[in-house]
């Protein structure tokens, strides 16, 4: 089993978005996949509500009780954890970087955002886990992406070399209670998304 926890200390920045997403690859790949949802305005949870799809398995949480759930997905033959945190919990977030085995930092590239991930990457090197800062919500055009990767690369930290665009099926995927890919499969940020779950798995293995 592998576990991966999105951390940002700054909300907005994607970490449900990732969640999701690379949960129902992980499931459309045969593995059994949990997303535990530590946010207390449950995000994932409430997506999970509005879908008529079972998989994947949604447990909101309480960060105290993130061990608990661990074992327990671990017991029922989960093959992958996503935790989803909040934003402004460094103990939480800490909490859930240790349980990793990888840890992804969803950051826009917006010099707000830019300045908050150093927070983030702290806590995660406190962990000692590995991670990577995926820059989300990236426009079509213009030179902020490249601007952003600079600004990341003044950190000690990778930068995975997918990126995730600024994309209206996300939102709407989201809304109906589905992934990109069940949404349109056939869609950018459906392949953006496959292209980072193929990325994470190399990683974690």
């Amino acid at each position: 089993m592998k576990i991966i926890a999105i951390l940002s200390q700054k909300g907005g920045a994607g970490k449900t978005t990732l969640a999701i997403n690379l949960a129902v690859v992980a499931s459309q790949s045969n593995n059994e996949s949990v997303i535990i949802d530590l946010d207390p305005q449950a995000s994932s949870a409430n997506w999970h509500d509005s879908r008529n799809l079972e998989s994947p398995v949604v447990v909101s949480a309480q960060p105290a009780r993130l061990k608990n759930i661990i074992d327990a997905a671990m017991e029922n033959g989960a093959d992958f954890i996503f935790i989803d945190t909040a934003p402004h919990s460094e103990s939480a977030s800490l909490a859930a970087a240790r349980a990793a085995d990888y840890v992804l930092i969803p950051c826009r590239p917006a010099i707000l955002d830019l300045r908050a991930i150093g927070n983030t990457i702290d806590l995660v090197k406190l962990s000692g886990t590995k991670a990577a800062v995926v820059l989300t919500c990236v426009p079509p055009r213009g030179s902020l992406a490249q601007e952003a990767a600079e600004a990341v690369s003044s950190y000690d930290v990778v930068l995975c070399p997918i990126q995730i665009g600024q994309r209206a099926d996300f939102v709407h995927s989201i809304t109906s209670g589905q992934s990109v890919h069940e949404y349109d499969k056939k869609g950018k940020a459906a392949k953006e998304t496959d292209a980072l779950y193929k990325w994470l798995i190399k990683q974690v293995k």
